[in-house]
């Protein structure tokens, strides 16, 4: 629930292992994490949120690209 003045809030789950299936066939088990946002739509739209949630992700996925010098 969303309380002015906030405009949006983000979840984030913990991670945990889920199995996937690679192209070999072969199941493997990889980190996965949740997240959720909510945002109040007469403020945000819903495309620049979701937009939001693709950067984020993005960010998760090579975070070791963000400790590089």
């Amino acid at each position: 629930m969303l309380n002015p003045p906030q405009v949006a809030i983000l979840g984030v789950n913990a991670i945990q292992l889920k199995p996937t299936r690679k192209p070999d066939g072969n199941i493997e088990f990889v980190d996965s994490i949740g997240l959720s946002l909510t945002l109040d739509h007469q403020v945000i739209d819903g495309s620049p949120g979701a937009k939001f949630l693709k950067v984020i992700r993005d960010k998760i996925e090579h975070a070791e690209s963000l400790c590089t010098i």
